[in-house]
């Protein structure tokens, strides 16, 4: 395959057999290496051209030295306060001025009279104000818009003639000056003839520097455009058409070169793949097939999808060129940077900078750092889990420098003074990043490759903000410094090293000029990608943008065309990728210009791809019982099962053989907010406290007055014991606070209205009592303790109750049994909790079997329906609520079933079905 390079070096060859005095201007360095390699194939001996890029070849005419963008910024900011009377904060400031200065750019490119172009929409600003009734409302962001816009010009002026006079500038202020000295750098360099190669869409300034260059005879144009667009209405062939018929040069010179590559036979292949992922992967099968991968391209057009890219690749690429920067947002030490950021940024939100105590998932997210974890491990010991561990088992929510120094005495004195400093109380943005700094330089040491890259990266990124800050203090606290950061990362990537000439080239779209390629996978060939949304951030209106002719999403349209066709129209073998998925922008349609190549081309192969799903039976979970199990239950026996024991097993078999066999524990998390078993246990454990002086007595309505005057004092002590170090004055927890301390008085007020009836007699017998039996059952040859504490029993006017408080939401239909044979169901959980409750209790205090016996809930969020009592009857007419002994022996002949399940060896732990939560 005759590439555009060789094409363009062959004709060149024609008529200039020295490259002494000749300079080569590509669009990208890049094709600069492929240039040379050409030369070397072409001529045998002699000097090469100068082969530079445009952006150089404008700075050489400019003699103006272009700077970052984060110079820039600090730059403009000084001019901008100079100007504004009442300035933005530089965080405020940093939001827009980045626009601002792409919009100075792109004027400065074209040519734009900058004058004009402002009062033009400063113009457009007050008409659309403007009113025939005079009674146009402005508000307050409105008027400072207008403003703003007004002042736009002002900004321009002094800012240009700033960067002028310190021959410095962004891109557009170098081609601005280059078009007013390209005359003085052609007669300086009389002897030097230019070549401009594989160009398309030229800015205002280009296309005056390529006319004046050709126009003088010092040089030529090469363009890379194929006869199909260019003869025809084509988009990819707009720009060359209207140089060819509106440059004075062409008027009587042939436009180089015009190929006619595209008519060629090519193998396209055209696939649907869903989602980025499925995109990648199908690309890594396609590369798997190949025999090798010399003259082959992957180019992703959306390049966010490098990092999924580099770890799909087959393992049989082994030579790889990545022409794409890897962003700094994606790499690990990214992760470790903005962790030290947030230790302090959540530490002035919360308001304890002045006690410099950090919040504990800030602490964790640090020490969790993969290079502090590696830092803090001691023989195998990790001291990053024992300080998470401690703060989850303490429940502390804020964490000190002297709670965290305390954990690492293990370590060598290097990393705890590495760690410490860390936590210590920064005084200025100044130290901060010096802080930065000092953690990177602790860090290099033990890191090697791709790490020790990423942390030399930030290294200078912080460096080049120290040296700004000491210069101009712009960053005025840490919010600033943080967001400036996060916009730095977001724009700045890392690049890759590589052999250009060798092995897979994977590649950007822009990046694919002039070069051509065998062998082209295109990955997401969608709407919004290819070309790109029509969404622009800018100041200047659309309407502005035509009326001046600045690129508009048209113009750029176009481009994006050029460089689809041609990184195509020398391709034997093409495979384009794109998303089906329509969850995703610009996901789900194919792209405008993959229907062009449809109706241009035929015979492309099309196909929808999808993962290969392989199915397997889902098995449920099921645990046979062995010996070791067996003695598990045994032990489990003598200890004693408790009734929610029990009725997790009827939940989930599998649930119960970890906790009681296995004794597998919840993680130890930090209670930040009250968790419901928390409001839980304080409720009762104020209740156990207000009723234990009336044990044994008949209560009186004084004496539940006298509670009610206990009960805040009460909810306030048993939340310090069970929410350790939390802080209840505030926020959901207050609220949850109040919720308990209302709970615990409505209750009061219930147990009131029943003593001002003075026929009631209220008797407290006793209040969480332990009880426990011990069960025999048929086929298990040792006895099964049974035990439990119950919440209350009483005797009210004769009748004694067994009480359960839930602070959960119980209705009556939970405590309806109606046929105990169908009991061992997880449905009637509640009930066999307090009939177990009730046989326990019956059978320890020998009650008299003449003696009535309740048993029920009081449940909290359904107080209104008072003691809800277990119902043995179907006919609500007429409820049975008596707990007799008869029933009693009837349910603990299904426990016993329940039992003998629970105990029997060949009866495995298994998984319901269907589980209700």
């Amino acid at each position: 395959m005759q590439t555009f390079i060789s094409e363009t070096i062959q004709d060149i060859l024609k008529t200039t057999k020295s490259f002494e005095n000749v300079v080569f201007v590509l669009p990208s360095q890049r094709a600069g290496v492929f240039v040379k390699q050409t030369l070397k194939n072409e001529i045998s001996a002699g000097f090469l051209p100068e082969i530079i890029n445009i952006e150089q070849f404008v700075e050489q005419v400019s003699e103006i030295k272009k700077v970052d963008s984060v110079q820039l910024l600090f730059h403009f900011y000084t001019i901008y306060k100079s100007l504004e009377p009442e300035p933005d904060s530089f965080d405020v400031f940093s939001s827009w001025a980045f626009t601002v200065l792409q919009d100075f750019n792109e004027i400065d490119q074209h040519l734009v009279d900058t004058r004009e172009i402002f009062v033009y929409i400063r113009d457009v600003q007050r008409l659309r104000k403007w009113s025939v009734k005079g009674t146009f409302q402005e508000t307050e962001l409105m008027k400072d818009h207008y403003a703003f816009t007004e002042k736009l010009n002002d900004f321009y002026d002094v800012f240009y003639q700033f960067l002028i006079e310190n021959k410095i500038g962004y891109q557009g202020v170098l081609y601005r000056e280059a078009t007013k000295k390209i005359d003085d750098y052609l007669a300086k360099n009389a002897n030097k003839k230019i070549f401009f190669i594989g160009f398309n869409a030229l800015n205002a300034a280009e296309e005056t520097i390529f006319q004046k260059v050709l126009t003088t005879g010092n040089g030529d144009a090469y363009w890379d455009m194929d006869a199909e667009f260019l003869n025809s209405n084509h988009s990819a062939g707009n720009y060359v058409r209207r140089y060819k018929s509106e440059w004075k040069h062409y008027q009587n010179n042939e436009i180089k070169i015009i190929g006619n590559w595209f008519s060629q036979p090519k193998n396209i292949e055209l696939v649907g793949a869903s989602k980025n992922i499925s995109q990648v992967k199908y690309a890594g099968e396609v590369l798997s097939k190949m025999p090798n991968y010399n003259n082959t391209a992957l180019v992703l057009a959306d390049e966010s999808l490098l990092p999924i890219t580099l770890n799909s690749l087959p393992q049989n690429v082994d030579a790889i060129n990545i022409t794409m920067g890897y962003p700094l947002k994606d790499m690990p030490t990214t992760s470790l940077i903005l962790s030290v950021f947030y230790l302090f940024l959540s530490q002035e939100k919360l308001q304890k900078s002045n006690q410099n105590v950090f919040y504990y998932k800030d602490v964790i997210r640090f020490i969790k750092q993969p290079l502090i974890y590696q830092l803090l491990l001691v023989d195998d010991f990790s001291v990053s889990d024992e300080i998470s561990q401690h703060i989850s088992k303490e429940n502390n929510t804020f964490i000190s420098q002297v709670y965290i120094t305390s954990f690492l005495e293990k370590t060598s004195s290097e990393v705890q003074k590495t760690i410490i400093s860390v936590f210590e109380k920064y005084t200025d943005i100044n130290e901060f990043i010096e802080r930065i700094l000092q953690l990177i330089n602790s860090l290099k040491d033990d890191v090697e490759g791709l790490e020790k890259e990423f942390l030399f990266r930030f290294h200078t990124a912080f460096t080049q903000l120290q040296n700004l800050q000491l210069a101009y203090e712009y960053f005025t606290d840490l919010k600033t410094l943080h967001q400036f950061f996060r916009q730095l990362i977001s724009s700045e990537s890392l690049s890759f090293q590589g052999e250009p000439l060798q092995g897979l080239q994977l590649m950007g779209m822009l990046e694919t000029r002039v070069l051509d390629f065998e062998n082209v996978i295109l990955t997401s060939v969608n709407e919004g990608i290819l070309p790109a949304s029509t969404q622009q951030t800018s100041f200047v209106p659309f309407d502005a943008k035509v009326q001046f002719n600045l690129p508009t999403y048209r113009e750029k349209d176009a481009i994006f065309s050029y460089h689809f066709f041609r990184l195509i129209q020398r391709a034997k073998n093409v495979v384009l990728i794109y998303n089906t998925e329509s969850d995703t922008f610009g996901g789900g349609e194919k792209s405008r210009f993959v229907t062009q190549l449809e109706l241009m081309k035929d015979g492309i192969e099309t196909k929808i791809v999808s993962p290969k799903v392989v199915t397997e039976a889902s098995e449920l979970k099921e645990i046979k019982k062995n010996k070791l199990v067996a003695s598990k239950l045994q032990e489990l026996a003598e200890k004693g099962i408790s009734p929610s024991a029990l009725t997790n097993y009827l939940y989930n078999p599998i649930a119960f053989y970890k906790q009681k066999v296995l004794k597998i524990k919840e993680f130890d998390e930090v209670e930040e907010e009250v968790a419901f078993n928390t409001l839980g246990t304080v409720v009762h454990d104020t209740l156990d406290e207000l009723y234990k002086p009336f044990l044994g007595r008949f209560l009186l309505l004084e004496d539940v007055n006298n509670m009610q005057k206990n009960v805040k004092t009460l909810v306030e002590k048993y939340f310090s014991q069970h929410f350790r170090n939390g802080d209840i004055s505030t926020g959901k927890n207050r609220l949850i606070f109040e919720v308990a301390v209302r709970f615990v008085n409505n209750f009061l007020k219930q147990e009131k209205a029943l003593l001002k009836d003075e026929t009631n007699q209220l008797k407290i017998i006793a209040t969480e009592e332990d009880y426990s039996i011990q069960i025999e059952v048929d086929g298990i040859n040792f006895p099964i303790k049974i035990h439990g504490q119950v919440d209350r029993v009483d005797e009210l006017n004769g009748v004694t109750r067994i009480i359960d408080y839930k602070t959960g939401l119980v209705k009556s239909t939970d405590l309806k049994v109606v046929d105990f044979e169908q009991i061992r169901d997880y449905k009637f959980s509640k009930a066999i909790q307090v009939l177990l409750y009730a046989y326990m209790y019956s059978k320890n205090e020998k009650v008299d079997a003449d003696k009535p016996l309740q048993a029920g809930i009081y449940s909290f969020k359904n107080l209104n329906n008072g003691f809800l009592q277990l119902n043995f009857s179907a006919n609500y007419r007429t409820p049975d609520y008596e707990v007799t002994q008869d029933k009693l022996e009837d349910f603990i002949a299904e426990i016993k079933v329940l039992l003998q399940e629970i105990y029997n060896p060949k009866i495995a732990f298994t998984e319901p079905t269907e589980l209700p939560y």
